[in-house]
């Protein structure tokens, strides 16, 4: 099988769409952020896959309802496209330095659709890929919660020289008093908003992982490292149900907390916890990997406030 070395630049549409096309040389002034170790096995891959994934992952953040990669091959073998965008989409959504990326994005995708053609001419195939994100948000429910998160930040004093641990129990404090559990759309299966910040910071009510959402974003905004882990709980009647909580950085350790069961409460059990301390949570097995590990270690002992 030939590797078709294919080098992009992004070209973005007037429309809602994102299109990239192959020009044969990279655009010298385009850098990327963070470099991604690509799969180079397979029968497609971009020498200037960084910047791919860059443009992806702002189209991303911009809402584009299409994104589009236009190239041409000397190869018909195109086996692994949804491969080739899966990878892509995932390298999209890992963490960066800014609130409304890694799993902020994460949390506000729902998956994405492929669609793609070729035409053959005599020693070319000329082919489009068209990926179709599928949001839970849109931009004008963005750009509210941009506004709502900067006026929390500023009540809270979130940008001002206080100090880290602070900054995590204001936050704490905030969601735990101001959010509510969605009773009403709790098993709705089609309610995907329940599941995001805006359920939480907009209409102050959501689902656990909407709580997740709302703390990451905050926390991240005001530069604490936060992560949004998923997995199972065992709640206090013994059953088992898919939960998300988080993680923060504090004092170069890493401590759980779960606002959703500490909601409303006067004293808090699940904040600012060691691993060894959260033994109802099971963390879903890509949050156990040791690369997750070694970038995130967990704190081991129960941080006393």
């Amino acid at each position: 099988m030939s590797k078709a070395k294919i080098i992009l630049t992004f070209i973005l549409c007037a429309s809602l769409g994102c299109t990239m096309t192959a020009e044969g040389r990279a655009d010298k002034t385009e850098k990327a952020r963070y470099h991604y170790e690509v799969s180079r096995d397979r029968s497609v891959y971009f020498t200037n896959a960084d910047v791919v994934i860059e443009k992806i992952r702002k189209a991303l953040v911009e809402r584009h309802s299409d994104i589009t990669i236009s190239y041409t091959s000397e190869s018909d073998d195109l086996d692994d496209i949804s491969a080739i965008v899966s990878e892509l989409m995932g390298f999209a959504v890992y963490e960066t330095d800014r609130p409304y990326e890694g799993d902020y994005l994460d949390c506000t995708l729902g998956g994405h659709e492929v669609d793609y053609s070729c035409t053959k001419s005599a020693d070319r195939y000329d082919y489009e890929i068209v990926i179709k994100p599928i949001y839970y948000t849109d931009e004008k429910q963005e750009k509210k919660v941009d506004a709502e998160v900067r006026r929390i930040a500023h009540e809270l004093g979130l940008y001002s020289e206080k100090a880290d641990g602070q900054k995590i129990r204001l936050i704490y404090d905030y969601i735990c008093k101001n959010v509510s559990y969605d009773l009403v759309n709790a098993k709705n299966e089609h309610s995907h908003l329940r599941s995001t910040a805006f359920a939480a910071l907009i209409y102050h009510s959501a689902t656990c992982q909407g709580y997740a959402h709302a703390i990451y974003r905050l926390m991240r905004e005001a530069g604490i490292e936060c992560r949004i882990i998923r997995g199972m709980c065992r709640a206090q009647s013994g059953e088992y149900e898919y939960h998300a909580w988080n993680i923060a950085k504090l004092q170069d350790k890493w401590y759980e907390l779960d606002a959703t069961w500490d909601a409303g409460r006067e004293e808090y059990s699940f904040f600012l916890m060691g691993s060894r301390d959260f033994a109802r949570h099971t963390r879903d097995e890509e949050y156990l990997t040791k690369e997750f590990e070694k970038s995130h270690p967990m704190a081991q002992t129960k941080y006393i406030w």
